[in-house]
């Protein structure tokens, strides 16, 4: 039986990882890049900075990833509490945003807890996202932070999502909790389940999968491009001609350009994949000269002031983030901003337009900026696989018209589905397929909403 996997990002260093602990050895990955990891990679730039692509940190749901990950780093990584916190106003809120209201103006706190009295509409009932940040946080909350911060970072109309992605991603509210935490001046700071993460010692996230890839890279085609996939034949083209056969193919490359290199597809698949939206993002990383002392891990933006929607403080996740084998002292920030056809933005202009909005918003000073020693740029044209509010319709058109050809399409944009897209879920979603492709077993990874 011959697997194919289209990209070495975690979902298909899961199914190859799972492959390889089974014994199978007709398998091929097809990788595009010259690195594996796909999202999760990491970078070391002339300077000596090593970067991520966007603020990724490691937290799990499954206990096999752990063993995986473990193994892969041979217990080299840091373990943080997570501090988080939201600028808004020139001042710095607790995350969650809307458990620690009480650092806000007196006038806008007043507003926010109004907001939340007057709550008249039923969450469950709520017709698209922004229907529902309405019903469960109120007028002040989704004006000052929801609606702003979601728009930042989505980059689409908030009333063309769905609400079934949510859950475990955004902190409920609870206003007697919220009012205990005003009269207790209480700060209300564990919620989530990345409250504690780790984080590699040395090569950032990236360090991770090129540790579970390691054993693999005989079987690993890198710098490899497909170019059209013949579900009749059952045969994938690659860039520079050459034809692969497979028996089943697990595709992890984003779901609406397979469908496009896709030949023998009925119409009505092609048009489905029209409702698949997605953005990009523009990942700045700003490595300075200087010592600075700061426990945040990572900080969210709602207002104007700044394009980005978050910065991570990279220097505190790993040492080895910053320039080694000197006397000087580095700090360095990973800033994200999203664009779309909604939100465009100019990967020209973005760097100075970042520089100025960290002085903005207070997380540099003018005389920091003489301190810049390095700035790195990457625009990943597939950042978030947006949940819409058509696409569990499209999802339900495609995926089982692909797997009746024998075709898998899983990971982040594979399975498109934001919920079970972080690094531990696209990794699993790796590992179950295999185990369905090969004994039937039940994929629970991809069919739940976490």
């Amino acid at each position: 039986m011959k697997i194919l996997i289209l990209g070495a990002g975690p979902c298909g260093l899961g199914a190859a990882h799972r492959l390889n602990e089974l014994g199978h050895s007709t398998w091929r990955i097809i990788e595009k890049n010259s690195h594996v990891g796909g999202l999760s990679a990491s970078f070391l730039d002339d300077a000596g900075f090593t970067w991520d692509m966007g603020g990724h940190v490691l937290f799990s749901h499954y206990d096999y990833f752990d063993r995986v990950v473990a193994a892969a780093l041979g217990g080299e990584w840091h373990e943080h509490q997570r501090e988080s916190w939201v600028r808004i106003f020139q001042r710095w809120v607790p995350y969650p945003f809307q458990n620690n209201v009480r650092y806000l103006p007196d006038a806008v706190l007043k507003e926010c807890v109004e907001g939340l009295r007057d709550l008249s509409g039923i969450p469950a009932d709520a017709a698209n996202f922004r229907e529902w940040m309405d019903a469960v946080f109120g007028r002040g909350i989704v004006k000052h932070f929801m609606e702003p911060y979601n728009r930042k970072v989505w980059g689409v109309p908030l009333e063309s999502m769905d609400k079934g992605w949510i859950s475990e991603r955004v902190s409920m509210v609870d206003l007697n909790r919220i009012s205990k935490n005003i009269a207790e001046q209480r700060d209300d700071l564990s919620w989530g389940p990345n409250n504690r993460f780790k984080f590699p010692k040395q090569g950032g996230t990236g360090a991770i999968f090129e540790g579970i890839a390691r054993p693999l890279m005989a079987r690993i085609d890198l710098k490899r491009k497909m170019v059209r996939v013949d579900l009749e034949q059952k045969e994938v083209l690659l860039a520079d001609g050459e034809r692969v056969g497979y028996d089943f193919l697990i595709n992890s490359s984003p779901l609406d350009l397979f469908v496009r290199s896709s030949v023998f597809l009925p119409d009505v698949v092609r048009v489905a994949a029209d409702d698949l939206v997605h953005n990009g993002g523009l990942m700045a990383g700003i490595g300075l000269a200087g010592k600075r002392i700061d426990p945040k891990c990572w900080m969210y933006f709602p207002e104007s002031d700044s394009p980005f929607y978050r910065v991570t403080n990279f220097f505190n996740y790993a040492a080895a983030n910053v320039p080694q084998g000197t006397n000087d002292e580095y700090f360095s920030l990973i800033c994200e901003t999203t664009f779309s056809p909604h939100s465009p933005r100019n990967s020209a202009t973005i760097m100075a337009e970042t520089v100025e909005g960290l002085i903005a918003s207070g997380l540099l000073t003018e005389r920091e900026r003489e301190r810049i020693v390095s700035k790195w740029l990457l625009e990943v044209p597939y950042s978030y696989p947006v949940p819409t509010l058509g696409r569990d319709r499209a999802l339900g058109i495609i995926q089982p018209y692909l797997e009746s050809r024998g075709v898998y399409s899983r990971g982040r944009f594979g399975a498109w589905k934001y919920e079970v897209g972080n690094m531990d879920h696209s990794f699993m979603q790796g590992v179950e397929v295999i185990d369905r492709i090969l004994y039937g077993a039940r994929e629970n990874t991809v069919g739940r909403r976490e």
